[in-house]
């Protein structure tokens, strides 16, 4: 029997469903480790000083002067917006990851968001026995001086999610 344009079979379903969905944090054990505030985004882009001046001289934003670091094999500019920060990266070196990116994206576009956690070695233990992959065998010193671990996008929903120890 039909009422209102919804079938009583259809109405029921969605009253059971909902009545017995229990709250998502239910069962979920206490962790180790917390995260923390969004750090930055970060944007790869095919021309460093292009970028910097848009968001300096454009949009009016304070930039930081470009970093080398070589053992990420990016330059990096910071603009910082208040509430958070863009890094800005740029390839530096043949074998820097940002070259790759920029070959499949040719105007730049969005790499990686970075994530604070106030410890990364519980973080990464921990995320490891959710079977999170991690892009290296340990943390690096990353941009800010601090230790970093990079997640495997095919396991975070497509998105580089960076980890820095706050």
């Amino acid at each position: 029997k039909k009422t209102a344009g919804v079938s009583r079979c259809s109405r029921v379903a969605l009253q059971r469903v909902h009545s017995t969905t229990a709250p998502l944090h239910q069962g979920v054990p206490a962790t180790l480790w917390k995260l923390g505030r969004l750090n930055h985004i970060a944007i790869a882009v095919p021309d460093m000083e292009k970028a910097t001046a848009l968001y300096r001289d454009v949009l009016g934003a304070t930039v930081s002067e470009k970093v080398p670091l070589p053992d990420h094999g990016v330059y990096t500019v910071f603009v910082e917006l208040g509430n958070t920060k863009l890094e800005l990266l740029h390839p530096l070196g043949e074998k820097s990851p940002i070259s790759g990116f920029l070959q499949k994206n040719k105007s730049g576009g969005m790499h990686h968001i970075c994530i604070e956690v106030d410890d990364i070695n519980a973080a990464i233990a921990d995320l490891k026995t959710k079977n999170i992959r991690m892009l290296s065998a340990e943390p690096r010193i990353g941009a800010h001086g601090k230790p970093v671990m990079f997640l495997h996008p095919k396991d975070c929903d497509g998105v580089l999610v960076e980890l820095e120890e706050a």
